[in-house]
Parts: structure tokens; sequence; C-alpha cells
């Protein structure tokens, strides 16, 4: 893991909405936007040190769900340092507290999968309507390079109560609490995160990705691992391409590039080469997916329309560009949230 240089007002440009939409208080990401001076420093005017303050003071208020939102923006973007693995803990801490107010029943568990002729232990959260997972389907979920599990919390809660299913969230590899890096045997975590979800509900499994988790749902519904899959602003072709890799905007170049456990900025040539083992060319080129939803936003900075728009014309597939909006739809999320919650709760309606 590695630092690099990235201004942090371009950062609050990135990343002000979405941590808006999430439940933090416009006025305090204002606050620790004029505090914040570096990405980098554990000191006054560092990203994590003046996130983890704000987080501090919700804590100390009894605000325990707040405050594990706060800390998730602390640990913003990767764990590249002491102070985000920190903030890390301390917002599964807070997460943990605040579980106990959830609407739904909540509980963490750590299970194990195969994973390069071994295993790999992937820390899970489970949502349900009670503890009777065998009762429903389960739908396994992650979220992008960095925005994780617990960040994306609402959602979960969201999907759980609306199509009725038990919510299984985990870190895809290169992320959060997921151990190895993102490569070309990622793939085999979330097979075998599929393979436990079987086992742990009524039989039928559906897959939830946003941003670069949707890559993984896409390869979940392409090759038919899954009953049915949503992809949110997945990348899986041309966005790998080093004509889009070079036009990253916000340091994403290095967001990649620590979540594919590199110990230094990647070159042009070696970026192109990891994400290339993630195009899914085998998997589009046939024609035996599952049901899958593919959403993106039309105006998307990170990934072109044509990774969205190649999933047209395939059976059993819906394909929804949004208007006016871009990376994952998210400033339309009040809309695209409840579209695809009834989409899955048309999928397991029988």
């Amino acid at each position: 893991m590695y630092t690099y240089d990235i201004d942090t007002a371009d950062m609050f440009v990135d990343r002000t909405d979405q941590f808006a939409k999430f439940g933090i208080p416009l006025d305090d990401i204002e606050r620790v936007r004029a505090a914040v001076t570096d990405m980098w420093a554990d000191a006054p005017g560092g990203w994590s040190y003046e996130w983890s303050r704000l987080a501090t003071e919700y804590a100390d208020r009894g605000d325990h769900y707040l405050a594990s939102m706060v800390y998730g923006c602390a640990k913003f973007p990767c764990l590249t340092d002491p102070a985000r693995e920190r903030a890390l803990q301390n917002q599964l801490e807070q997460f943990e507290l605040a579980a106990k107010d959830f609407p739904v029943a909540f509980e963490r568990r750590i299970i194990t999968v195969p994973y390069r002729g071994g295993t790999v232990d992937v820390p899970v959260h489970l949502y349900s309507a009670d503890d009777n997972h065998a009762a429903r389907p389960v739908l396994i979920a992650s979220g992008g390079v960095d925005t994780w599990k617990m960040d994306i919390d609402p959602w979960w809660v969201g999907f759980t109560g609306g199509a009725g299913v038990t919510t299984l969230a985990f870190d895809h590899p290169g992320t959060g609490e997921t151990a190895v890096p993102l490569n070309n045997y990622a793939d085999e975590v979330v097979r075998g995160i599929a393979d436990y979800a079987r086992s742990l509900g009524d039989g039928r499994v559906a897959h939830f990705g946003a941003s670069f988790g949707g890559n993984f749902a896409a390869m979940s519904g392409l090759a038919g691992i899954v009953d049915a899959a949503v992809d949110l602003g997945g990348p899986v072709n041309e966005a790998f391409g080093a004509q889009n890799l070079t036009r990253l905007p916000y340091g994403m170049h290095d967001i990649l590039g620590n979540a594919m456990h590199w110990d230094h900025s990647p070159t042009l040539d070696e970026l192109s080469a990891g994400m290339g083992q993630l195009i899914w060319t085998e998997l589009l080129a046939q024609q035996t997916n599952s049901p899958m939803l593919v959403v993106n936003g039309a105006d998307d900075y990170f990934v072109p329309q044509s990774d969205t728009l190649v999933f047209e014309g395939r059976p059993k597939t819906e394909v929804r560009m949004i208007e006016g909006t871009g990376h994952c739809a998210m400033s339309k999320a009040p809309e695209v949230v409840p579209t695809i919650i009834a989409w899955l709760r048309g999928q397991f309606s029988s």
C-alpha cells in the first residue's frame, strides 16, 4: 500500500454529495472541508485526523451510527496508513453498537471461502427480517474500491426490507476487511461467497454490486453462478482500456493501485495489465446469463457508457441509462434504489 499526490479540495468536490446521501449533515462536511489541508498527515489538518475528530464527537454523544459513517469517511479512500486502519476499526466498533437499533436483524460473521488452493476468511454482515435465513433468498452485495460494506448500510437495510431477502454484505477483494488483492483470482472469493449464500438461505441467490462491485455482479450474472444480478455502475470492458484509465480523475488510478496491493503507483501499462484481468470478454460473448439489471448514470466520468450499453440485447437483461446523473446514478439514488428493490422482488416473487 502507498500514498500518492492528491488535492484534498478535489476529494471534497468528488465525494461531498455521496457522504451527504448516506446521512452525514452537510454542515459537518463543510466544517471538515475547512479544516483539511493534507490527505495523509496524521495531525491537525490531516484528512483522517479531522474526520476522526468529528466521528469522536458523535460517539461521545452516543450517536453511534453517524459516528460509524464519519469514521467511514476517515478511512477513505484506502488503507494506506495506521490512521486509516484505526479509523476502520473505530468504524466497526461504532457500527456494531449502532446495529442494536437497526430496523432489521443484524449479525456479523467471519466465513471461510476457497482461494488459490487454500482459503481466506471474509467478514460479512447479515441483514434479515429475523434470524430464519433459510426462509428466504440471499442477496450478496458489495460496493466499490473505496466505498465498502459499512458505508452503504442504508441500501442493505432497504434491500432487506423491500425485496424480502437476507442481505449478505461483504468487501470484495482489494478492499476493506477482505485481505486479498484485486486481481484475476478475486472472482474465486466472490464465487465462494455465492456458494455460502446458497447454503445459508432457501437456495436462491442474487448479487448486487455498485461501482467496482458491479464488475463482480456482472461476472456472477453472466456466468450464471447466481439466480439474478444487479450491476450498478460496474466497469466491465472499455473502462479498463488504456485510453479510459489515462483519464481517471480524483486519484482513482492510485485507489485501484492500492486495491491491487501495489507498493508504488503503477505505470499505465501495469494498471492496464492488472485491470485487463477483470474484463469479462468470454462471458460477454456467450448468451446464457441469469436475469440481470444493469444501471448507470449517463454522465459517469469513471465508467464509459459502453460498459453499460454492452448489455443491451442480451437475454433476460434490462439496461437503464439514467440521464442527468453520474457514477452509479448516485444523485438520483432515491429513484434508482426503489427500482432495484422492485426488480429484485420481482425475480423472487414466485
